[in-house]
């Protein structure tokens, strides 16, 4: 038996962790420095897996019931990022669009019934021919109210700092007369907004007439960014009757999300479900289809309509009454400058939040520590139950990383356990060239 196989580790080498079946997977002791650098390692990888940092294993939720807390708070933590991250992005579009509030617009039909005058008779007893017949004038006029019903007490006044032309509030105009009065060729007054309209206060319309009319008004109004009306199946799935392009997307969108129709394994198509098979006619559809089948099952929204009558009556010939609109409009003042310096503010200021990451660094280190100290227990708990055998595994750990590092070859673990293996002797040889090699280690720094 050569010396090289036999000669045991001198009693102060360093040991290394408690066995396992690889280095990989090898039990560390609590001392061991290689944790250290374990826990070091996950120190330096925490900005590539922040969110993993953060979890518990299976093993401490089954140690400690009370985590199971932790993990539902952190799913909490997940959902409320999401929504403020969304809150973010519709804040930060709002600066890059102009602001907008809903307000009442008060529309005021008026309505003039004017006697006609009968011709007078010349000197010679012949007509002059200079009368006119009786006839009615109708105005349709806007004004825009500082304050919506019901938003505060007392009613509403007219809002004289923000002046806008009435007309500008529409796309269209139309006015239905009586058909049986007026004829096909007469009975429809229309207005249509194009590229060169003057904007105007109003709308009058003039005719003959002695009799009570009645007449129909259709209202488009000129929404901006664009709206359009549902189809009515779409409409009650997603619970939105009119809505702008981007909201009916974001809409059904989230149907998508809620019912979990992305497919599992190609994210790129939707899995339709009853309804929306009846809607779109297909089981499946690409993300990219979406858009286009949309533009299919979009209307034109609903117009305003308003039945009128223009009533004759001698006693009070003029009439008017109103009818309240809500629209939207831009909103242009100084509180709007507050407004966004208030938003821009806080945006910078929930960029980067020092105090939110001093409380993640802090869950961070614990989370580490908790794992370390996972570590510790399961290294002396298995010491407790099986002593003997897990320090046999301890053993043949260290022998297998002492081999590791010095390139030695296997030795007899069986025979080294006895006390007769060590009074063989090569041990005394062992013991002069030990001893040799270090007082020749001394005597060099002489």
């Amino acid at each position: 038996m050569s010396l090289q196989h036999n000669v045991r580790p001198p009693f102060n080498t360093p040991t290394r962790g408690p066995p396992a079946q690889s280095m990989q997977q090898r039990r560390l002791l609590p001392n061991d420095p290689r944790l250290h650098h374990v826990v070091a390692k996950n120190q330096f990888n925490k900005k590539k897996r922040r969110m993993a940092d953060r979890l518990l294993t299976k093993t401490v939720r089954q140690i400690i019931p009370e985590s199971e807390s932790y993990m539902e708070l952190l799913e909490v933590e997940k959902k409320l990022d999401l929504v403020l991250m969304r809150k973010r992005l519709t804040l930060q579009e709002s600066l890059k669009q102009p602001l907008k509030t809903k307000r009442t617009l008060r529309v005021m039909l008026s309505s003039a019934f004017k006697p006609g005058n009968p011709d007078t008779i010349g000197p010679d007893g012949q007509s002059n021919n200079d009368g006119c017949p009786p006839g009615w004038e109708l105005k349709v006029e806007g004004q825009l109210l500082e304050k919506s019903p019901g938003q505060s007490n007392g009613p509403p006044v007219v809002d004289t700092k923000f002046r806008r032309k009435f007309s500008t509030f529409f796309k269209s105009l139309v006015i239905e007369l009586d058909h049986e009065l007026y004829g096909p060729d007469n009975h429809l007054v229309e207005w249509h907004r194009t590229a060169t309209t003057q904007e105007t206060d109003g709308f009058q319309v003039k005719r003959s007439g002695d009799s009570n009319v009645r007449c129909t008004i259709i209202l488009m109004l000129d929404y901006q960014p664009p709206q359009y009306k549902l189809d009515p199946r779409l409409a009650r799935i997603l619970g939105l009757h009119t809505g702008t392009r981007s909201q009916i997307f974001y809409a059904l969108w989230n149907y998508i999300k809620v019912h979990r129709l992305q497919d599992v394994h190609e994210k790129d198509f939707i899995n339709c479900d009853v309804y929306l098979e009846q809607v779109f006619a297909c089981s499946r559809m690409r993300f990219a289809e979406i858009p286009s089948r949309l533009i299919q099952l979009q209307l034109a929204p609903d117009p305003i309509i308003i039945n009128h009558v223009i009533v004759n009556d001698s006693e009070d010939p003029n009439k008017t009454l109103c009818y309240d609109i809500e629209v939207e409009v831009v909103r242009s003042n100084l509180n709007d400058d507050a407004y966004k310096s208030m938003v821009q503010n806080y945006l910078q200021n929930t960029q980067s939040n020092q105090e939110l990451t001093a409380i993640d660094n802090k869950i961070y280190e614990l989370v580490d520590q908790i794992n370390q100290m996972k570590v510790h227990r399961e290294f002396y708990l298995e010491f407790s139950q099986d002593t003997h055998t897990f320090i046999t595994r301890w053993l043949a750990s260290q022998s297998h990383d002492l081999q590791q590092m010095t390139d030695a070859t296997p030795g007899h673990p069986e025979q080294e356990r006895h006390a007769e293996f060590y009074e063989e002797p090569w041990v005394h040889e062992a013991i002069k060239r030990y001893l040799y090699q270090r007082v020749s280690f001394l005597f060099s720094f002489i």
